[in-house]
């Protein structure tokens, strides 16, 4: 009888143990499968602005909505100029933020810095208590991350880096880091031999600067490049605590923009490197699971409803863009 209790209590033990290895196994492999990702929009620029004078408040290039798109998430616009309770209660739906490149001062009131400093708080506390919100920066994005981790304060170097092509030149501990750790090797290759990272910035952000503001420890530098005038800049970094990233180049460029003569590489192998960073980025936002109240209000908010521009017939350096209007506003779910 003694020999018949332990066995069936083994076998109960055992599958117990059983069951909760797969719940174990389920959860590691649990993602979300239909990411909704906010890019923040920007004050319309000089150039856009001189087209349509006075027409539009805020845009954004639709080469990063297309960027989120090919790496199969969608895109919510997220808007400048709103107080902070807007910013927490669209950040508690979406699964990701980009900030975005263009041409903006990070001193502009209720602009997109300030809009990129209630993002980068309200994703901080996020993290912090367990709910994990991935942000991506690119170019002035790149730049905005570091300046709101400096607490807004100006340590940006002027450099020129304006139509130049670069291959990266890793630190050595770059295999070490999320955002390459798991690169392919001929991504790689590709990204650290040929110049496939196009470069528009006039402004750059050091090792040095880094650690003049005493962020050094926050962010893990990846890549440095060299500008055309022989400056060192870092081209990429991850933060030590927080899944933020930042690439100081555009890989939605090579992607989607034709522009001629702006000396983007459009190769095969440039195509390959910079859809890494789009997959990387929205496999990120898959840890997410935050999510709208309904079908209803995840269609109101997302960009669909919204006609892009084409701006490359008026001479802009995107070929496409959403351009909002100052009243812009999510669409009102109808409820009958």
């Amino acid at each position: 009888m003694s020999k018949l209790i332990v066995i069936v209590v083994s076998v109960i033990v055992a599958s117990v143990v059983h069951c909760q290895l797969l719940i174990k196994s389920s959860s590691v492999s649990e993602e979300n499968d239909t990411p909704i990702i906010g890019i923040l929009t920007q004050e319309i620029s000089y150039h856009l602005n001189s087209k349509w004078p006075g027409e539009f408040k805020s845009y954004i290039a639709a080469s990063y909505v297309k960027f989120v798109e090919g790496g199969g998430g969608r895109v919510v616009p997220i808007w400048i100029d709103r107080p902070k309770s807007f910013y927490e209660n669209i950040m508690s739906k979406l699964n990701g933020v980009l900030f975005p490149g263009g041409a903006t001062w990070f001193n502009q009131t209720n602009g997109y810095s300030e809009a990129g400093r209630y993002i980068y708080d309200i994703a901080k506390e996020m993290n912090d208590r367990g709910e994990y919100m991935p942000i991506f920066g690119t170019c002035l994005g790149f730049e905005l991350l570091s300046y709101l981790s400096a607490n807004g304060r100006e340590h940006r170097e002027h450099c020129y880096s304006e139509r130049q092509p670069l291959a990266l030149e890793f630190e050595e501990d770059f295999r070490s880091s999320r955002l390459f750790g798991n690169a392919p090797d001929d991504i790689v290759h590709i990204l650290s031999t040929e110049p496939v990272t196009p470069n528009f910035h006039q402004f750059c952000v050091t090792k040095e600067n880094l650690t003049a503001f005493e962020i050094d420890h926050e962010w893990k530098v990846l890549s440095e490049n060299n500008d055309l005038n022989g400056q060192r800049f870092i081209s990429s970094f991850e933060h030590t605590r927080y899944p933020f990233y930042g690439v100081q180049f555009h890989p939605e460029k090579n992607l989607y923009e034709w522009i001629i003569n702006r000396n983007i590489s459009h190769t095969s192998n440039a195509i390959k490197a910079a859809q890494y960073f789009a997959n990387f980025f929205v496999d990120e936002t898959r840890k997410s699971f935050n999510s709208f109240g309904g079908v209803d209000e995840e269609n109101a908010a997302l960009i669909y409803n919204y006609p892009t521009n084409f701006t490359a017939l008026v001479k802009s350096a995107y070929e496409q863009c959403y351009l909002f209007y100052d009243t812009a506003d999510y669409k009102q779910i109808e409820t009958n």
